[in-house]
């Protein structure tokens, strides 16, 4: 999917943008806080129907204005056997009402019926939380690389979310009782076997194909500072119990915890350097590279995934900072090979940019500032 045209109304800090781009590379430029970032937000909008950065739409309007409008007029690959091989997604929004989100002038019934259909991958500065945080920004890194691929996973992963803050509201409205409403739980929890069964034979599934991506994007961006082997594990309950078993045997100390100890929700992506945790052990060159390669895999994986019939749309959002001159130069060649699709790129360092152009004469550069955007 390579995104042609760009139209911002409104969108935090960018008042008005009208913008076309380069099938391949496109550039931004400016200081810190002027607006770039904010241009790659909105096209992530236009891919999940939701910002990166905040979940309250209203947020998102430019301070002192009603409503903002995001469209991207997007030419769509043979595969998807789109009338005249262009596509239009348009997200309204104005405060106090609900989100307008279109595909070609048509309302989708369900957002979520969307996610997939414009494959994305985002890499940003916050992306070290997945060293940093717990395991739910780990999880929600798996999820939101398989939901592109597979609607059931999606559809699984909210029902289970919903059953599973029933249960918790339950556990923590009986936690003063001397029982709990075994029967009441036990529906509750048959419910929730069939899609967390579903969650974890994805997640290992999609763990075994894309392990091998994330070690070799290691290598290439690391070079000759490549020494300790980078090691990815998933590791889930249902690995080794059975979770209807698992909710009956822990309901007591559930009770007392106030919450569910049992299930996919505590699933976990073990990131090491050689035997060792990478948040102990691990520089930080060392913890951005692990990083970079698993985002930069994650494009990959959905590249060569055949539920996906185009390359996903790569942004890279400041990702030079803190790498020296021989890892940025990994990571330009790496992302301008053919393997990745259409690209965006933020810096506030000219100089980082005018060797990215270099190769590519066809690559557009934006320059941004307070919120203006001009070739």
């Amino acid at each position: 999917m390579i995104l042609q045209s760009l139209n911002i109304l409104n969108y935090r800090n960018i008042r008005e943008a009208s913008l076309e781009f380069a099938p391949k590379l496109n550039c931004f430029v400016g200081l810190n806080g002027q607006g770039k970032t904010n241009v790659l937000d909105a096209i992530y909008l236009l891919s999940f129907a939701k910002s990166a950065f905040t979940a309250q739409d209203s947020l998102n309007i430019t301070h002192g204005e009603e409503m903002a409008m995001v469209q991207g007029l997007y030419e769509a690959p043979e595969q998807l056997k789109i009338e005249n091989g262009k596509l239009t997604i348009s997200c309204g929004l104005r405060k106090g009402v609900k989100k307008q989100f279109r595909r070609d002038k048509k309302d989708y019934p369900r957002l979520i019926d969307h996610i997939g259909l414009i494959p994305l991958v985002m890499i940003s500065p916050s992306d070290h939380q997945l060293i940093d945080e717990g395991s739910d920004e780990r999880r929600r890194f798996i999820d939101v690389v398989i939901s592109q691929l597979d609607r059931k996973y999606l559809d699984c992963l909210t029902r289970y979310n919903a059953l599973l803050k029933q249960r918790n509201a339950i556990l923590k409205q009986y936690a003063d009782a001397a029982t709990v409403p075994d029967d009441l739980l036990e529906v509750l929890e048959w419910q929730m076997v069939e899609p967390a069964e579903y969650i974890f034979h994805a997640r290992t599934a999609f763990f075994e194909h894309f392990e091998p991506y994330f070690a070799e994007v290691y290598r290439e961006i690391a070079g000759s500072a490549y020494s300790e082997e980078p090691n990815l594990r998933y590791i889930s309950q249902l690995q080794d119990r059975d979770l209807r078993e698992a909710y009956v045997r822990t309901r007591q100390r559930d009770l007392i915890l106030g919450w569910t100890s049992q299930g996919v929700h505590k699933d976990e992506l073990e990131m090491k350097l050689g035997d060792y945790p990478l948040k102990q052990v691990g520089s930080q060159g060392q913890q951005r590279t692990f990083v970079l390669a698993m985002k930069l895999a994650q494009a990959l994986y959905l590249s060569c995934s055949e539920a996906v019939s185009n390359k996903p749309i790569l942004l890279l959002d400041d990702i030079f900072d803190r790498l020296d001159s021989e890892r940025v130069e990994r990571i330009v060649q790496l992302v301008q090979s053919e393997r990745f699709g259409q690209i965006f790129i933020t810096d506030t360092d000219r100089q980082h940019l005018t060797e990215i152009l270099r190769p590519n004469e066809n690559a557009r550069i934006f320059h941004v500032e307070n919120g203006e955007i001009r070739n």
